[in-house]
């Protein structure tokens, strides 16, 4: 099992360079965990490319459906309170944003704090830097 970060739920989604390792990485290993509100980011980064007319309406329907597909076989950390906390101490540390925060926050709580206990699938350069030093394994 992987932490997978909403940035790289996308390229399952949609054509991006990382889509093939994303693939690749998904068929060796079908067990995700997520982030429960990373459906909101996602749904955010797929309505950005609607918008900006990198897709059309027919693309977008059938990427939300892979989504919510995705989505419903993932373990899904949900301790809301946790996570805001240790995000609050991680917004300290390290030069993220909230929803980056919110991610680290949200496998630092998955796994106790022990961060060889999972393997991150991440994209965002300032989220993983955070989470390389707080010790997880990245893009194994």
């Amino acid at each position: 099992m992987k932490f997978w970060d909403s940035s790289a739920l996308v390229p399952l989604l949609v054509k991006e360079k990382e889509t093939r390792y994303c693939l690749k990485t998904l068929s060796d290993d079908q067990e995700m965990l997520v982030w429960c509100l990373s459906k909101v980011e996602v749904i955010s980064a797929l309505c950005r490319r609607l918008r900006d007319k990198a897709f059309g309406e027919e693309e977008f329907q059938k990427a939300k459906g892979h989504l919510n597909d995705l989505i419903e076989r993932a373990y899904e950390v949900q301790a809301i309170e946790k996570v805001r906390a240790r995000a609050l101490r991680l917004l300290e540390v390290h030069p993220i944003r909230a929803p980056d925060a919110c991610q680290l926050a949200a496998v630092l709580v998955a796994t106790q704090e022990e961060p060889h206990r999972l393997a991150m699938v991440c994209f965002d350069q300032n989220l993983k830097n955070a989470a390389l030093k707080e010790g997880f394994i990245v893009n194994p």
